[in-house]
């Protein structure tokens, strides 16, 4: 019977640190909808192709599917901007080739928020107990005023 080997890989792909979810996350923030694309009311996926060196930088980009107006060269833009971790392959130098799937959606518009020009205010005073004829001088009372404005 053989014993039992420790299956490597000769070859390893590149990771994004913090993995796909971090991916898309640096991808959704750094995308920018292109004017036109708003303006024509443009969605879709766009599918890029990209090619990563043995350093981990994305040399090349090809889109495979387009949906114009801007959001094609936007999409290739923010995967130029990746930087993947390579670990070492034993000294050969391999360009790895990957896809990313760009969503461009427009964003929902936010509705206004109501504005309702409302003041309630209160005045309190305190008066000052009725004289009595032992105090000479009458007590001035305090007066507080609340503004409340919603």
């Amino acid at each position: 019977m053989e014993k039992d080997r420790k299956k490597t890989k000769f070859i390893h792909q590149p990771e994004y640190p913090g993995g796909p979810k971090e991916l898309s996350k640096f991808i959704y923030q750094h995308l920018r909808y292109p004017q036109a694309a708003l303006d024509a009311d443009v969605e879709g996926v766009v599918l890029v192709e990209y090619d990563i060196d043995y350093q981990g930088n994305v040399i090349a980009t090809r889109v495979l599917h387009s949906i114009g107006m801007g959001c094609d060269e936007e999409a290739s833009r923010v995967v130029r901007l990746l930087k993947f971790d390579v670990p070492k392959n034993r000294g050969v130098h391999v360009v790895f080739h990957q896809k990313a799937r760009v969503q461009f959606k427009k964003p929902k518009p936010q509705p206004k928020p109501v504005q309702q020009a409302m003041q309630v205010s209160y005045t309190v005073s305190s008066a000052p107990k009725p004289e009595q004829k032992e105090t000479p001088k009458p007590k001035e009372g305090k007066t507080y005023t609340y503004t409340v404005k919603m």
